[in-house]
């Protein structure tokens, strides 16, 4: 897919880490880029910056994300690409035994569901309602409609301790790539994933500073956390080069977790 002016996208989470970082790399293509996010100030601050729009939207329900679609459609268009960014992280061990007072609790079963509903069914809620709209648009010159891109993780492959959650809604979003990539092959819309190692996000960020440090020193080559624009990188090339369809790539710096 050729990324200028004729082409509109949306960006779940796209008021700022992982989602700003796209939204401004394709913007600089000309791309029209509309900003799904529950944070109206960041969002609507980086709309102005990069010509776009935002569009408040909470990807756990339907009215929300149809209502953003609609107002991201009246200003740009049907969008011909979809990046799903949005995500949150919940720490638990499945049960564990308070160290000051001894007693026994599990993960608080809210947010497990809660980290659930959001990176896995708000990934596919989005995807369903962009596809479906997709799916109208008249193919382009090399025959597509449209491309998706979704936010999976190392978490995946490699879920840490406390991890439960977020490593399953990862999963989640990992193994539904190629399944989604074959429902759309015949109408020429491409489905691939990321998945990111240590980025410079806000939700990296509000960790404690040895957290950050071991975390830098565990990655073998370049020994740092990455910058957004290397994800927002591989992103564009997963829109751009046309034969990429079904497939979830890794960019971590060749960092493997441990348990811990």
């Amino acid at each position: 897919m050729k990324l200028d002016r004729s082409v509109a996208a949306v960006v779940t989470g796209g008021s700022k880490g992982l989602g700003a970082a796209t939204a401004l790399r394709l913007a600089a293509h000309g791309v029209r880029v509309a900003l799904f996010d529950l944070d109206a100030q960041a969002g609507e601050a980086l709309a102005r910056r990069i010509g776009g729009v935002f569009c408040r939207a909470d990807v756990t329900s339907d009215a929300s994300i149809d209502e953003a679609f609609s107002r991201a459609r009246e200003a740009h268009g049907q969008e011909r690409i979809l990046v799903n960014c949005a995500g949150i992280v919940h720490a638990h061990k499945a049960a564990a035994r308070d160290k000051t007072s001894g007693a026994v609790r599990h993960y608080p079963m809210a947010d497990y569901e809660r980290v659930l509903q959001v990176n896995l069914i708000g990934t596919f809620r989005c995807i369903a309602k962009s596809s479906a709209g997709m799916l109208g648009l008249v193919r382009m010159a090399d025959g597509e409609r449209g491309a998706i891109v979704n936010t999976a993780s190392i978490a995946a492959d490699e879920g840490q301790m406390g991890q439960a959650a977020y490593a399953a809604s990862k999963a989640g979003v990992a193994g539904m790539t190629l399944p989604i990539a074959r429902d759309f092959a015949s109408e020429g819309i491409r489905v691939n994933a990321v998945k990111p190692g240590f980025f410079n996000t806000p939700m990296l960020q509000t960790g404690p500073e040895h957290v950050r440090r071991a975390l830098e020193a565990s990655v073998p080559f370049p020994a740092r956390i990455g910058d957004p624009d290397e994800y927002a990188h591989l992103v564009e090339f997963l829109l751009t080069n046309g034969y990429m369809n079904g497939e979830c790539v890794r960019v971590d710096g060749a960092v493997r977790m441990g348990a811990r």
